[in-house]
């Protein structure tokens, strides 16, 4: 029974950790986890963590790997309910909007961006950027298809675009942190607006 019971109880406690870990990071950031604290706050050893992940560094991928499936699953999943076009794009930034309104004090992903940008070649960082890579090309995949349905013009330039909304939603996540979230989000949708009309047929 222990044979069968122990890999999901396993499983369990990895979750556990990485939820923390979560927590953690958001306030001091992937280079800030401290094992120690970490271990403290779900009543482990440090021993007893690195028995589920080898090392500090295989933790932070991990971590990175699980703030990537918390982003997506709250952005993607809602929007992709709403038909394809304008309709889902707008979704997908105003579910975006959502998660920043949420994680302006502090955004794993976010935080892992500065951390590494600078950095040299290792595996945070190229995990780093192959997240940032996903989630640029889901933008684009949007705006791809708000092209095909009519709903963006045809010699619509999808990296172009991506670029620009990307740039407007991280003005919002800077923004926020500093002047309160109400008045950035105004701002930033009032740019989001003239800038989605501008590429309309």
């Amino acid at each position: 029974m222990n044979a069968t019971t122990s890999p999901s109880k396993g499983a369990a406690t990895r979750e556990l950790i990485l939820d923390h870990a979560y927590e953690l990071a958001r306030q001091d950031g992937l280079e800030g986890l401290s094992i120690g604290a970490l271990a403290l706050g779900v009543g482990m050893s440090k021993s007893g963590v690195f028995a589920h992940f080898g090392s500090r560094e295989e933790l932070q991928l991990a971590l990175l790997d699980t703030a990537t499936k918390r982003f997506l699953d709250f952005v993607i999943r809602p929007a992709v309910q709403q038909p394809r076009g304008i309709k889902r794009l707008r979704a997908v930034l105003d579910r975006w909007s959502e998660w920043i309104r949420i994680h302006y004090n502090g955004c794993v992903l976010i935080s892992a961006v500065v951390e590494y940008d600078g950095r040299e070649e290792g595996p945070l960082r190229t995990r780093v950027k192959e997240q940032q890579t996903g989630w640029r090309n889901e933008v684009m995949r949007a705006i791809r298809q708000t092209v095909e349905v009519g709903d963006l013009r045809a010699d619509t330039d999808a990296d172009q675009l991506a670029f620009e909304l990307y740039s407007l939603m991280l003005g919002l996540h800077h923004d926020a942190s500093l002047f309160g979230f109400d008045e950035s989000h105004r701002h930033t949708w009032a740019a989001l607006d003239r800038l989605l009309a501008s590429y309309q047929p």
